[in-house]
């Protein structure tokens, strides 16, 4: 690799890691990062975002400037924005900064950018390069760009269980299969997400409080998805100074009489049947990059079916809760070959105490 090549991935990389620093935060935005030298290769200034309606990454880096940008460079992990939104296109600010050569990893894919804004810096007589540290680039946004493709929020699937696969006694209790350190665990991987999503089984069985416990501010939304809208009057979730909360319910199968139940302050919504698509594109439509489903055996697996989960952490303790009619994580898939069935990859493996914590990724 020559000298020149090292330099660029050291400096695209320096905007991934700002990029990175706001992590949790940037939704419904992605996470950016900018780096600008100037005409001798000197780093003269660097930004990020930090927050939707804040300044974008290329805007800070500009603010901070030491010294003139022209006749420079600079490294940009996401194509900068050309439209105007709650802050000014990025586009014009590179282009009138004077700077003459723009480093940047991965395309926009928000239909509102995806190219155009390479295209203007091209016409202004900019020298683009793209595809820098791509593949890290496409992992810090996966999020992002999956709800820009799909118009689906990005599905992370929780579940805990024994080692013999088993989430709940017969009888429904489950607490606690994991250890407390396991639990704590999940509530700050809570923080990661713009929503929690669990079925009315699940908040009648464990009346959760589905927060990151203040790891997150404000907290992530909390999602109650019911087929029967026959919740409880009293709930944790119904205490929205704690996390908003929004109950979806089927309207073909629901009984609207029990709307009563639910507090003013709770948002509610329907849709036409139970297909667990429809909350994805919701999500996804209220600007949530990246949401947890903390569901039951049922709802997880229609989410599957549907294309609505993209990886999974499993939380396994060495426990045996044994029974047949013991809770399963999954419902009945109804494969009959095993070619048919669901296969994970790039696993990562890590121990909790005597837990094991397993997250993988579904093949596509």
């Amino acid at each position: 690799m020559s000298e020149k090549k090292v330099s660029h991935t050291k400096w695209m990389k320096r905007a991934i890691f700002l990029a990175s620093l706001g992590k949790n935060t940037t939704s419904p935005n992605p996470q950016v990062g900018a780096v600008i030298l100037d005409r001798n290769g000197n780093l003269i200034s660097e930004g990020f975002h930090y927050k939707a309606g804040m300044p974008h990454a290329e805007a800070m880096a500009f603010n901070n400037l030491k010294k003139d940008a022209s006749g420079g460079s600079i490294y940009i992990n996401l194509e900068p924005c050309c439209h105007q939104g709650r802050t000014p296109p990025c586009v014009d600010r590179v282009i009138s900064s004077g700077i003459k050569k723009v480093f940047i990893s991965i395309e926009d894919p928000d239909t509102r950018v995806a190219g155009k804004g390479i295209k203007l810096l091209k016409e202004a007589g900019i020298q683009v390069h793209l595809g820098l540290c791509k593949k890290e680039s496409l992992d810090l946004n996966k999020a992002f760009i999956h709800r820009n493709i799909t118009k689906k929020a990005f599905g992370v699937l929780k579940w805990a269980m024994s080692i013999d696969g088993r989430i709940a006694l017969k009888n429904g209790k489950s607490k606690w299969i994991t250890n407390q350190e396991s639990r704590s665990l999940v509530h700050s991987f809570r923080a990661e997400f713009d929503a929690i999503i669990i079925g009315g089984n699940t908040l009648r069985r464990d009346n959760p409080l589905l927060t990151s416990r203040g790891s997150k501010n404000p907290e992530p939304l909390r999602v109650v998805f019911t087929k029967s809208l026959d919740l409880p009057s009293k709930s944790n979730l119904w205490d929205c100074k704690k996390a908003k909360t929004l109950v979806i319910y089927d309207s073909s199968t629901a009984n609207e009489k029990y709307l009563t139940r639910i507090p003013k302050c709770v948002e509610v919504k329907k849709v036409s049947s139970d297909n667990p698509e429809l909350i994805s594109k919701i999500l996804a439509k209220r600007g949530c990059n990246k949401v947890l489903w903390e569901c039951g055996p049922k709802l997880a697996t229609a989410a599957i079916q549907f294309n609505c989960i993209q990886e999974t952490i499993a939380f396994i303790a060495p426990k045996i809760l044994g029974g047949e009619n013991s809770m399963n994580p999954f419902g009945d898939f109804e494969f009959e070959e095993m070619n048919e069935i669901i296969k994970l990859s790039y696993s990562q493996f890590s121990l909790i105490e005597n837990d094991i914590c397993v997250k993988s990724s579904l093949k596509n």
